[in-house]
C-alpha cells in the first residue's frame, strides 16, 4: 500500500489496518496489538463493557488491574488526579517506553480497569505501530486498557502468531482483530513503579522489566522501595505467571550435568533452556544469548517452542542474580513456581 511505513524493526505499518483496529476499538470490540515489551488484549480503557470483555477473554480475576496505553501527545492528567513531579521526571526519561507508573486514578476513570483501585497504571508504548493506533484512536484521545493477549497466567506473546496460537487464527470469537506489528523488541512486560503513594512511601517498583532501578534512582535521585503488603495489585505480579504448560525448574549451572542425568536415567524427556551452547544433552535444546537485553527478547518465544517439544519438563539453565538479570529472572521465578519441588517427584 502507498500509505505503508517502516518501523525500525523492518515490520511495516499497515495505515488500513490501524484505521480498522480503531474503528473495531471505538465499538467496544477487542483487538489485539504490537507494543515494545509483548502483544496487547486491547479495549477501550473508558468501556466497561469492553473491560469486561478482555477479563473474560484472558479468563482475569476482576479484581488484578489492567494498564492504559496511552499516546505520546496524552494528558496524563485527564487520567491521574495528581501527577507528582517524579512521574513527570520519570515520563521526560522512559517515555516513549516500556515504563508503566501507577497514580492515583481521576474520578471520571471507570474503577474496572484498575481492578476497583483508586489507581490507575498508564503507559505510553514506544512501538510505532501502537502509536499510529493510540492516535487513530478517538483522534488521539482515547487510552487502550491492554494487558498481555494470552490467556491468563499464560506466557506472554512476542509476535501476532502467539496471539493467533492462544485465540486461534480468528480470535477464536474472543479477539475481534489482531494487528500485526512484528516481533516484539523487548519481549518482556513493562517496569512498573508505583507513585500513587509517593508522599508515603516514596516510589517502589512493582514489577522489574527493561528499566532498571538504577535507571529509575538516577532520574529520581532515591532508589525504588520494594513493595509493601498495602501497595497495589499491578499486572504480572502474581506468584505464578508467565507459565507455559510443561513444568519449568531453574537448575544452577554447575548443577545441570547431574540433573540431566538424573532426568535421563529416570526416562524423562527434557527441553533444556540453556547458554551454556553444546556442553549438554537433551531431547530439545534452545540456545540462548548470553546478554540480558538479548536474553529478555528471545525468552518467551524460548518457553512457546519448548512447551511444543513434548517433554516432561523445561529445565531452564540458572541466571545470574545481577542487576541487569531481574526483570528475567523475576518471570522465570514466576513461571516455575507452580513447578516448585518437581524434580524430587519426577
Amino acid at each position: 500500500m502507498s500509505d505503508d511505513k517502516q518501523h525500525p524493526t523492518g515490520h511495516a505499518i499497515d495505515a488500513a489496518a490501524v484505521m480498522l483496529a480503531a474503528r473495531k476499538l471505538e465499538q467496544g470490540k477487542l483487538v489485539a496489538f504490537p507494543t515494545e515489551t509483548v502483544y496487547g488484549l486491547g479495549g477501550d480503557a473508558e468501556d466497561p463493557a469492553a473491560i469486561a470483555a478482555i477479563y473474560a477473554a484472558k479468563g482475569r480475576p476482576a479484581n488484578h488491574p489492567v494498564i492504559v496505553h496511552v499516546s505520546p501527545e496524552a494528558d496524563i492528567g485527564y487520567w491521574a488526579a495528581s501527577v507528582p513531579v517524579e512521574a513527570r521526571r520519570l515520563i521526560a526519561s522512559f517515555w516513549p517506553g516500556p515504563l508503566t507508573l501507577i497514580l492515583k486514578r481521576a474520578a471520571h476513570i471507570p474503577d474496572a480497569v484498575a481492578g476497583g483501585q483508586d489507581s490507575v497504571g498508564l503507559r505510553c508504548p514506544s512501538h510505532p505501530v501502537a502509536q499510529a493506533l493510540l492516535r487513530e484512536f478517538r483522534g488521539g484521545k482515547g487510552g487502550i486498557a491492554g494487558p498481555s493477549a494470552n490467556k491468563f497466567g499464560h506466557v506472554s506473546p512476542t509476535t501476532a502468531a502467539h496471539v493467533r496460537e492462544e485465540f486461534g487464527d480468528d480470535g477464536g470469537g474472543l479477539v475481534d482483530y489482531i494487528l500485526d506489528g512484528g516481533q516484539s523488541e523487548v519481549g518482556i512486560e513493562s517496569t512498573i513503579v508505583d507513585l500513587s503513594r509517593i508522599d508515603t512511601h516514596g516510589p517502589v517498583l512493582l514489577r522489574p522489566g527493561h528499566i532498571s532501578a538504577a535507571q529509575i534512582a538516577a532520574v529520581l535521585g532515591v532508589a525504588p522501595a520494594a513493595p509493601d503488603a498495602a501497595a497495589p495489585r499491578a499486572s504480572g505480579t502474581l506468584d505464578a505467571h508467565y507459565a507455559p504448560n510443561t513444568p519449568v525448574v531453574q537448575v544452577r549451572p554447575e548443577d545441570l550435568p547431574v540433573v540431566l542425568a538424573k532426568l535421563a536415567a529416570g526416562g524423562k524427556k527434557v527441553a533444556l533452556i540453556c547458554r551454556a551452547q553444546g556442553a549438554h544433552e537433551a531431547a530439545a535444546i534452545q540456545p540462548m544469548p548470553q546478554e540480558a537485553n538479548a536474553y529478555a527478547h528471545d525468552l518467551y518465544a524460548a518457553l512457546r517452542d519448548m512447551d511444543h517439544a513434548g517433554a516432561d519438563i523445561i529445565v531452564v539453565e540458572g541466571l545470574p542474580a545481577t542487576p541487569q538479570w531481574q526483570g528475567v529472572n523475576d518471570r522465570l521465578r514466576r513461571a516455575a513456581f507452580d513447578s516448585q519441588g518437581i524434580l524430587a517427584r519426577l
